[in-house]
């Protein structure tokens, strides 16, 4: 749930000989090692990804399992996708897709609802905001897992990263659900604590905030329902500093909240139970890089404005999903120019059918 910053910039260090430096594709088994070097880079850990090389080969041979071709409703599937540097091979970027939420692993929020007590007799007319702990078996999409390592930050292929997981969802919608979540990560102070885990589970669980985390993140949930309180809890007994945080989001999510906001995501009435995060939501078919998505036909070239920033992401319709940032028209066009670079990274070939989509709205 890590943010990345980033702008249309296309600064990819390392790669300045390539026409395109970086390819978002799904993992592999051979990136295990990058993908432990990059995921302990992760300052206060990513729930979705601990630094554990045992857990993530198995969420690398999740997300294999993932891709089988006969799929054809949403189940358990845990897409992984991975920003490779083509220039070095490198694992630089994550990011990710879960097709239901729920299942086998019930997926525990807690909805914020407003108690009315009235009593005209003393001139009370009060609302209280209470949490309530809620269990879901069958729940939405999610996208999940977003990370870029810091040394790529702010050269636009973070863009990249987030946003070319909704034209997989756009070109396969028989594997995810109408609606899609997306789980943010709460604040953190600088002390590195949670204050919102300090007042309300530290009390119960009697661990640490990221024990607890790291432990969810591994799959392990019973310790949620046999430790969490059963009762809901009412915002108005925690202390200043737990009440403050609910539903803000770490400083370094900020730039990705903001970049889902722009996708059509919204601020739900529901929280992370570790951190008080947010919770967003979306209709999959109301995101703008799915509704302004555009297929056309592949012409290998050179792009005639080639100076120009990379204004848009250009993706392979094939199953193996390949993406990568591109210089796009901005009007609509049945054709699209492509590097031998590009063109190569994605697989395809002058007269293929691709997918593509602008950073930014036209007009």
């Amino acid at each position: 749930m890590n943010g990345s910053r980033a702008s249309t910039e296309d600064h990819g260090t390392g790669s300045a000989t390539r026409t395109c430096p970086f390819v978002f594709r799904p993992v592999r088994e051979s990136d295990l090692a990058a993908l432990t070097d990059l995921v302990g880079r992760i300052a206060d850990g990513l729930t979705s990804l601990p630094e554990h090389p045992d857990f993530l080969e198995k969420k690398i041979h999740e997300s294999l399992r993932s891709f089988y071709p006969k799929i054809t409703t949403p189940g358990p599937e845990r897409y992984l996708f991975v920003l490779e540097d083509t220039a070095t091979g490198k694992v630089v970027g994550t990011s990710g897709l879960i097709a239901r939420v729920g299942g086998f692993d019930p997926f525990y929020t807690y909805e914020i609802r407003t108690e009315h007590q009235v009593y005209p007799p003393l001139g009370i007319d009060a609302r209280t905001r209470v949490l309530h702990l809620k269990k879901s078996h069958k729940g939405p999409s999610e996208i999940s897992s977003l990370f870029l390592h810091p040394d790529h930050r702010r050269t636009g292929w973070g863009k990249t990263l987030s946003l070319a997981r909704f034209l997989f969802m756009r070109q396969r919608p028989e594997r995810f659900e109408d609606t899609v979540i997306a789980e943010l990560r709460g604040y953190i102070g600088p002390d590195g604590k949670s204050p919102f885990w300090e007042a309300v589970g530290s009390p119960f669980f009697r661990k640490d905030y990221y024990t607890a985390d790291i432990l969810s993140g591994l799959g392990e949930k019973a310790f949620i329902e046999a430790l969490m309180p059963r009762h809901p809890v009412y915002v108005c007994l925690l202390p200043e500093a737990a009440r403050s945080v609910i539903g803000l989001v770490h400083p370094e999510t900020l730039a990705a909240r903001r970049l889902l906001e722009r996708e059509g995501f919204r601020t739900t009435n529901e929280v992370d139970i570790f951190d008080a995060g947010p919770l967003l939501k979306a209709e999959v078919r109301t995101l703008r890089t799915v509704r302004a998505a555009r297929t056309a036909v592949v012409n290998v070239g050179q792009p005639p404005h080639p100076d120009l920033p990379r204004n848009g992401i250009v993706a392979n319709t094939a199953l193996d999903f390949r993406a990568v940032a591109a210089r796009l028209p901005e009007d609509d066009r049945p054709e699209v120019v492509l590097t031998p670079d590009e063109a190569d990274l994605l697989g395809v070939v002058t007269g293929d059918t691709v997918t593509y989509a602008l950073f930014r709205p036209t007009g």
